[in-house]
């Protein structure tokens, strides 16, 4: 038998009760199944628009929010069954990257602090010269010179310099997998890419993989071998991340992709995204397609059922009724 999935997400949905007494629903997560490998590092990415569901995704694969049901299992084990010393060691080997930074250091450490609290929450090292030549080698890694940062405050560092410090501190437990939502959405065109080669310089080098949260389609396929594209908590598609971007089956997909800019001042946009955006949140639950009121290919039959999830080619499935 071969090495089970390092992590493998089988049926998750989240809904929340809403209302006075909770008698209506809202669906954050729909029935999403994903998987990433366990003998291979990868990136994959989890794109879609603000609100939907990505983030809560996110939340629950680090433990952080139960679903309502499907489950998380990280080397074939359910997280929300593992024992206190399972779920230490889950913390250690899956690690998260957030939005902003700055929101997540305490403002009155300085960066050797920041740095110092992983390596003896987790038992890393046996000395203080050992802490030290740790960090120096984990900043070297990220791209930071350690005279450079370690002595500062967080208030005293760019953006981008503050975000390599969180990679900086999650490359010190040599995770197996980093949860990154939406990393590089505050910083600078410039520094992008800096921050995006580090992600990619931890799976070549490292065997560190990723599930890289976005709503850039354009960051999403710099970075990521595999893709999966969420719509009101539903994967419409997924696959290889060229197939899904250069042959986007799926009519939302499709829109999306069309909305991406290129740099032609003559032409700004291949085409504005032509859907109605002010009627997009989460839904209620509903027995048909969810992108049904703003799809152009609409059908009678995606009112009334759910589309199947289906292989169109190798490694790239869609979930439309277009292709049933």
């Amino acid at each position: 038998m071969g090495e089970p999935y390092l992590l493998d997400v089988k049926h998750l949905t989240k809904i929340y009760p809403t209302g006075i007494i909770g008698r209506k629903h809202i669906v954050a997560v729909d029935d999403v199944s994903f998987n990433l490998p366990g003998d291979k590092s990868i990136i994959t990415a989890l794109a879609g628009e603000s609100g939907s569901g990505k983030t809560t995704i996110a939340k629950i694969v680090l433990g952080l929010l139960k679903p309502t049901s499907g489950e998380v299992l990280y080397k074939g084990k359910n997280i929300f069954k593992m024992s206190k010393k399972e779920f230490f060691n889950y913390r250690k080997e899956v690690q998260a990257i957030f939005q902003d930074p700055y929101g997540t250091y305490n403002p009155f450490y300085k960066v050797n602090r920041i740095l110092e609290l992983p390596i003896k929450k987790f038992g890393l090292a046996s000395s203080k010269s050992e802490v030290k030549k740790m960090i120096a080698e984990s900043l070297m890694t990220v791209g930071l010179s350690p005279e450079e940062v370690l002595g500062k405050y967080p208030h005293e560092l760019s953006g981008g310099q503050r975000q390599r410090i969180m990679l900086a501190r999650v490359f010190l437990l040599k995770p197996r997998l980093i949860i990154a939502d939406e990393p590089v959405s505050m910083l600078d065109a410039s520094l992008r890419a800096e921050v995006l080669d580090v992600f990619q310089k931890f799976r070549a080098e490292f065997g560190i993989s990723s599930l890289y949260i976005t709503h850039d389609l354009s960051v999403a396929y710099y970075l990521s071998d595999n893709i999966l594209i969420l719509y009101r908590g539903k994967v419409v598609e997924m696959g290889d991340i060229d197939a899904v971007v250069k042959t986007p089956a799926h009519p939302y997909t499709q829109a999306l992709i069309k909305s991406i800019p290129i740099p032609n001042p003559e032409k700004r946009w291949r085409e504005r995204l032509k859907l109605d955006l002010e009627s997009f949140r989460l839904t209620e639950v509903r027995s048909g397609c969810a992108f049904y009121d703003r799809c152009p290919k609409a059908m009678e039959v995606c009112a009334k059922n759910k589309p199947e999830m289906v292989e169109i080619e190798k490694n790239h499935y869609v979930s439309c009724h277009l292709y049933t």
